[in-house]
């Protein structure tokens, strides 16, 4: 009777909520969902406002568009370099050689225990008193290092998580090492690993506001410059906020279809 109850409340739940960008899970008979209405409250509190008074909430969205851009492009140049970092990362963290497995360790260890925006500061402001480095450099280095970090903790969980029966498997059948990885492993592993190596691609792009600090002409620091001419902080740092919501979200919905086909081709199978 317990177990029937509990099943029945579950089917009457018509709102998942989850901490975090997680992936959105749609059960049956669902309506309405908490990514929905997230979206929907945000995207249209955003109209809203800019239908209600043109002046100043759509003026702001006319500011910003070129930090908008600078925004993306940190967040995609900076998730292309962290997710090959973390990968490698991961495979050294496992790897039984001593002196790779030390410094992948070391790696990982530093970078996670320093705050990412001391890694700006000291690469901008300390390396920048030795070579000659942009702000967009300094931006793209820090969060591909700091975010391969995590990634590689990432890579190694999804690698560990695949039982030695399939590396043995694979090694009877006459696989190296590296086709072992590559063939077996890895595509297994893939269901594990793409959705916190999603969320951190999430938080990654969040991140991108501390590099208003360095110069940096994100759409954090536009928002800055406008309530800085006009004094109408309010306004501009909820649409910031707003437009932030929004960006995240989308990029969560993504990840949550990529998992989705991901979940289907491996039950096709």
């Amino acid at each position: 009777m317990e177990h029937s109850n509990e099943m029945q409340q579950e089917q009457k739940a018509s709102l998942i909520f989850t901490e975090g960008p997680a992936p959105i899970i749609k059960e049956k008979n669902q309506i309405f969902t908490a990514w929905m209405l997230s979206f929907l409250g945000a995207t249209g509190l955003m109209i809203g406002l800019c239908l209600y008074k043109p002046d100043p909430y759509w003026n702001i969205m006319l500011f910003i568009p070129d930090g908008l851009l600078i925004t993306f492009k940190i967040t995609a140049i900076s998730i292309l370099f962290a997710v090959p970092i973390g990968f490698l990362t991961g495979l050294g963290r496992l790897s039984k050689n001593r002196l790779i497995n030390t410094i992948t360790s070391i790696y990982v260890e530093v970078i996670r225990g320093i705050p990412l925006l001391m890694q700006l500061f000291y690469i901008y402001y300390a390396l920048g008193s030795i070579l000659q480095v942009s702000p967009t450099v300094a931006a793209i280095s820090s969060l591909s290092f700091c975010f391969g970090a995590y990634m590689g903790e990432v890579f190694r969980a999804g690698i560990l998580s695949i039982s030695k029966g399939q590396t043995e498997a694979a090694r009877s059948l006459g696989f190296n090492k590296t086709q072992t990885m590559f063939l077996v492993i890895l595509p297994q592993a893939l269901k594990t690993i793409i959705p916190p190596i999603g969320n951190e691609c999430i938080a990654l792009l969040k991140d991108t506001s501390l590099v208003s600090v360095i110069a940096v002409a994100d759409v954090l620091r536009r928002g800055r410059e406008y309530a800085s001419q006009t004094f109408e902080y309010f306004e501009t740092y909820t649409m910031i906020a707003l437009v932030y919501l929004v960006i995240t979200l989308l990029l969560s919905k993504g990840m949550s279809i990529i998992e989705g086909r991901l979940s289907h081709y491996d039950k096709s199978r």
